[in-house]
């Protein structure tokens, strides 16, 4: 069965980048009928926030990405101890002193000398009398991964094929001197004890994908098929990960952006498909990583409003009920007022500020050359209730009594009674209208 994993650190609010690895393993696994697990990597205790899982389970609910089961990674420090020690056994993780400063002086001299910057592997000349003495003088201890040093090579799902020498990668630290797991381990445990078959996360990910390859098969687990995605970069293809906190899923929500227009765009980002507002169901459908290229892809928020336009204009009353009641809207005038208003907005938000002008009444847009205009056309205005046939009626009066016709006439009257050049029909708006503040 295919299983796949979005794995986010609740140590903040995910933003569009990790929406992406999201909804990719998502709609992988929704197109094969299998399973898609939300996996929390909690392990960093100092920065690991409930109020972090809680948002990101809200944002995942309401962008409609839905898991069959959650894990969390603190719940599992038994399991990675008992690997650990299994690593051990099979002389596969080693103990290691080096201080960051150490190390960098270390990267230092080697860069200087034209070798690159690696891990020596000095940690494993140590001997237990080595290791004994560095205790006693305050030094810490953490655990390396003694990589094979061979070609590590795998199809990836979107890169294609790759092919990476083991020889130039450090062994990667997996646990610190605290006892903290660390994501390349943890991760790959994880993957294997769920039976991951397929992952999707950023292209900044590849060497991590090497070296955990190795992790997996040393502890006995099946390699899953990898696939790494482009990175996101501004408009005008200018780094995006210094700006990532205000592309928060939680503020472009709170910013009133449609769910479906961010899960259409992010979806089809990158690829050869065109950008249109779809459901999950239908994008899962289509959905294939072959589509997509390797390139940086150009991401650009203002993108969302015409689709946030397109799909709010389309709902149907039903959806929209609830909150035109809480707006005030007699139960009468719900459905009309939602008719007038809906194709005039972007957000629904929007709707509180055409509620706004047709219960109190918006303040007068009138030119200085108009005023005497409105002031004669008011006196022909009589007071609400308004019909359908309000505005004809109106306006064919005051077209008999001053002579103005045209644009010269609808325009100012139009201004004058919402306070906007443009909107709905004039003749849909005047049933609404509970108050005319131009009245005087």
């Amino acid at each position: 069965m295919t299983t796949t994993r979005f794995a986010p650190s609740p140590t903040g609010h995910i933003h569009v980048g990790n929406l992406r690895a999201a909804l990719f393993n998502y709609l992988i696994a929704r197109k094969a009928g299998g399973s898609f697990i939300l996996r929390f990597d909690d392990t960093d205790r100092e920065r690991s926030k409930q109020e972090y899982m809680d948002g990101i389970r809200r944002d995942l609910e309401w962008l409609g990405i839905e898991w069959d089961r959650i894990e969390q990674q603190s719940m599992r420090l038994d399991r990675y101890q008992t690997v650990k020690e299994e690593l051990q056994a099979k002389g596969k993780l080693y103990e290691v002193f080096e201080s960051p400063t150490e190390l960098d002086l270390k990267r230092k001299k080697q860069l200087n000398m034209g070798r690159p910057p690696v891990y020596d592997r000095a940690g494993l000349a140590l001997t237990e009398e080595d290791r004994a003495k560095l205790r006693a003088e305050g030094r810490e201890g953490y655990w390396r991964f003694l990589l094979d040093q061979s070609r590590i090579e795998w199809k990836d799902g979107i890169l294609g094929d790759i092919s990476i020498d083991a020889a130039s990668v450090s062994d990667p630290v997996l646990i610190r001197a605290d006892g903290q797991v660390l994501y390349t381990f943890a991760s790959s445990v994880d993957d294997t004890d769920m039976g991951v078959t397929d992952i999707v996360r950023g292209a900044d990910h590849v060497t991590n994908t090497a070296t955990q390859i190795q992790i997996i098969e040393a502890i006995g687990g099946k390699v899953p098929a990898f696939a790494h995605h482009s990175l996101l970069t501004g408009a005008q293809g200018e780094e995006l990960s210094k700006r990532l906190g205000s592309l928060a899923i939680k503020d472009l929500r709170d910013a009133g952006v449609a769910p479906e227009a961010l899960v259409s765009m992010m979806s089809r980002l990158g690829s050869s498909q065109p950008v249109e507002l779809l459901s999950l169901d239908e994008i899962a459908e289509s959905f294939d990583l072959s589509h997509f290229g390797a390139s940086p892809t150009k991401f650009d928020a203002e993108d969302l409003w015409p689709l946030t336009r397109h799909q709010n204009q389309s709902l149907p009353f039903a959806a929209v009920k609830d909150r035109i009641a809480a707006l005030g809207v007699p139960a009468d005038l719900a459905e009309r007022f939602w008719r007038v208003a809906s194709q005039n907005i972007t957000k629904l938000d929007d709707l509180a500020e055409w509620w706004e002008i047709f219960s109190k009444g918006a303040e007068p847009d009138i030119a200085p050359e108009d005023a005497d205009f409105i002031a004669q056309a008011m006196t022909l205005l009589p007071a609400p209730p308004y019909s359908d046939a309000s505005w004809g009626e109106w306006t064919n009066a005051v077209k008999e009594a001053t002579g103005r016709k045209g644009k010269g006439l609808f325009m100012p009257l139009r201004k004058a009674v919402t306070g906007q050049a443009h909107g709905p029909d004039m003749s849909d708006v005047m049933p609404l209208l509970q108050v005319v503040k131009a009245r005087g």
